[in-house]
């Protein structure tokens, strides 16, 4: 009995060791909260099935499984049995009729979204495996009649045959920095977050694609260091606030003719072209133009044969228009459209003449994501914030706007992958203390039928620390709106106690960092931060999205005035609890984060008294045009707006502790930013903390730099908060 007793008092003491290991940077950032996903999922066009890549041993499988029964039906294709492949590959994309599967392998990175790599064309039937050129290109796309690949190589589109393997070219104008056929420029891609700037008509007949003509646009040059005796250059096309965009225009080629027809579209002048797809109708391409302030988009059909254009109709706001994917066209050419116009983000059916049939989805909450429409039961299935703008909900809906029905079963993040009949859809749960969990649900009923991935090994792995818990709580703005915000307080937290406050927020306009979503990489630092001693809080000030247009829009033409104040007043605001020190409060962001950040600190030096800011804007005129003038107009329209709200301008009321990163090859927030803000500060006599890393872009990472990068900012929090 003596020795139950302690035995039992060892595990008692073992267990509360245990369940006291302290999160650690390194194990943040070298993957051991790392989560499982079901990695490439794709649904299949011509059957009741969905493929994935997985790994097996040192080779890499797409295996293909049924919706209903969730049984692995057979192995398409293996990187074990190809040579050219055995690397691993990186994704795959069937044709329309599932025959054919092109295969990427060895990406390279350009931009945000933009990469090279070499593609394979794998015939599922004949078991054979052609490289499409041995160059590296951009964004292939097969015809859907599968007889023809389009692709992107040196700025010029070209087509490869898939019975020859002939390859024909169909532009020859592109040149880097001056032309660039089908595939977007810098801002486009950052901005309108898309590539592939062409589309193949529904019959294969017609390639509809847009030029850049970027000769006007100034450029950007950035250093770069290396490992050679002198540095380089990397120079390239960046519009900033208020300069020269790109001349974009639309053109047609007719793959039987080997022609190209360019649209006219006189009348207008400095426009965008955000969007083109094609109609359920091969004749007609969808078009979109966008002005260049963005608050008025015109919605055209052109005709393939005789490329005129006809004007279905045009939307207007008082601030600025979202571009959206959510365009879908169904039978009759009749199309589905999410707009914003009643006051949030809702789905419209629209008749082939442009005129509206109804609005499908209505209420105070948004639509985030379209899924999309089953002809047989007329039902609409998407995503929105039915249960409140931190959570995601699936759901469907007649598409005349009844019976709208949930299909989540939790309350949470939900992310939804539907069967091609829509009978059956892949749930993908997480909420902030449920790692991501797949299940295939029933589409009728929402039901689970099976849990096809749990993300045991994470579990087990979290399970090992005493994990601060994430509070979602609301505060108020400085006109006395109710913001979201979410609060990790230490583990072993004692209401008699004071503790440090750290806030975090990013800020921009639509955004959101208060979601009941699984941790990211920052949400393990903060709880790391929580388990030291600091209390973190995170609020989404006014600006920020999910909260309706009017919430999201209120800072227009204003960035950074109404969102430093608010972060001022929650701050303020949290003083006051009893367990926060008022006079330990700092605040970090990232990007816009770091903008505000820095902002915070010199507007709030009564109440911060550190600010960590990493890759920030700290002027608008540095950045973007399409960006920064969706929200500010141009500097010459609004040089107030820009000047304002410049922590440049305000280096002067610096008082508390100010540590400022920025990666040098940041081709997105130009170290240009850091480096005016650095000798602003430097002139104004104060001192501060920097550090700039050689060779990396906005994500500042590779190799040990994530790791060093996030010691540096804990050191600097523990020194000065």
């Amino acid at each position: 009995m003596r020795n139950s007793k302690f035995l039992y008092l060892f595990l008692v003491l073992t267990t509360w060791v245990y369940a006291q290991k302290q999160i650690t940077i390194d194990q943040i950032y070298r993957g051991y909260f790392r989560t499982e996903n079901l990695e490439e999922l794709q649904v299949l066009h011509k059957s009741n099935t969905y493929a994935v890549l997985e790994e097996e041993g040192s080779s890499m499988s797409i295996n293909l499984y049924d919706f209903a029964t969730r049984k692995k039906i057979e192995t398409i294709f293996g990187t074990a049995t190809f040579p050219e492949t055995k690397a691993g590959i990186d994704g795959f994309q069937f044709s329309e009729d599932d025959k054919y599967i092109l295969i990427t392998a060895g990406s390279t990175p350009i931009y945000r979204h933009s990469f090279l790599a070499r593609y394979f064309l794998y015939d599922t039937v004949s078991k054979q495996l052609t490289a499409i050129t041995e160059d590296l290109i951009q964004e292939p796309q097969l015809s859907p009649d599968g007889s023809k690949i389009c692709f992107a190589r040196e700025n010029n589109l070209y087509l490869f045959d898939v019975r020859s393997k002939a390859v024909s070219a169909i532009t020859t104008d592109g040149v880097k920095n001056k032309i660039i056929n089908g595939i977007t420029d810098w801002v486009y891609e950052e901005e309108f977050a898309f590539v592939k700037a062409y589309q193949w008509s529904t019959d294969s007949k017609t390639i509809g694609f847009i030029r850049f003509d970027e000769s006007e646009v100034p450029e950007f040059t950035m250093n770069v260091y290396g490992q050679n005796l002198y540095p380089g250059n990397e120079t390239f096309k960046y519009p900033k606030a208020g300069e020269a965009n790109a001349k974009v225009s639309l053109h047609l080629f007719d793959v039987a003719q080997q022609a190209t027809k360019k649209v006219d579209l006189t009348g207008y002048t400095d426009f965008y072209i955000p969007r083109i797809k094609w109609s359920a109708d091969a004749r007609f391409l969808s078009v979109q133009i966008l002005n260049r302030h963005q608050n008025k988009l015109d919605f055209y059909f052109v005709d393939a044969q005789t490329a005129e254009k006809k004007l279905l109709f045009t939307e207007t706001d008082k601030a600025y228009i979202d571009i959206t994917d959510n365009l879908t066209f169904l039978s009759k050419n009749r199309f589905i459209w999410s707009s914003e116009k009643d006051g949030f983000n809702h789905l419209y059916l629209y008749g082939s003449d442009g005129k509206l049939i109804n609005q499908i989805t209505q209420g105070n909450w948004e639509v985030t994501a379209y899924y999309g429409f089953d002809e047989k039961t007329k039902r609409v299935f998407y995503q929105s914030t039915e249960e409140g703008s931190i959570n995601r909900t699936i759901s469907s809906i007649g598409i005349d706007g009844k019976n709208r029905k949930k299909l989540s079963q939790q309350v949470g993040t939900n992310g939804a992958t539907f069967s091609p009949v829509f009978t059956h859809f892949i749930n993908n749960f997480h909420d902030s203390a449920t790692p991501p969990q797949v299940s295939l649900n029933d589409a009728v009923t929402g039901k689970s039928i099976q849990v096809l991935l749990r993300n045991e090994a994470l579990r087990s792995r979290v399970a090992e620390f005493k994990m601060p818990e994430k509070v979602f709580m609301t505060v108020k703005s400085a006109d006395g709106q109710d913001l979201n915000a979410w609060m990790v307080k230490p583990t072993d937290f004692d209401a008699k106690k004071k503790y440090p406050l750290f806030m975090y927020q990013y800020s921009g306009p639509g955004s959101q960092q208060v979601s009941n979503s699984w941790n990211d990489y920052d949400d393990y630092w903060f709880k790391m931060l929580a388990q030291q001693g600091y209390i973190v809080v995170c609020v989404d000030g006014r600006g920020t999205g999910y909260k309706g247009a009017a919430f999201k829009k209120c800072t227009q033409g204003d960035l950074g005035n109404l969102e430093v104040q608010d972060q001022i007043f929650a701050a303020k605001s949290l003083a006051k609890f009893d367990y926060i020190d008022a006079n330990r409060i700092g605040i970090f962001g990232w990007s816009y984060g770091g903008f505000m950040s820095a902002n915070c600190l010199l507007k709030g030096s009564d109440i911060f008294k550190m600010a960590i800011a990493v890759a920030p804007v700290t002027n608008w005129r540095f950045y973007d045009s399409i960006y920064t003038e969706r929200y500010l107009t141009t500097p010459q329209e609004n040089a107030k707006g820009y000047d304002d709200n410049s922590p440049i301008n305000f280096v002067k009321q610096l008082k508390g502790k100010f540590l400022l990163v920025h990666g040098t090859a940041d081709d997105n927030v130009h170290v240009q930013n850091s480096m005016r803000m650095i000798e602003a500060l430097v002139q104004a006599n104060k001192q501060f903390d920097w550090a700039i890393y050689p060779d990396k872009n906005h994500g500042i990472y590779g190799g040990m730099t994530r790791i060093q990068l996030y010691n540096k900012m804990t050191d600097f929090i523990k020194n000065n908060l």
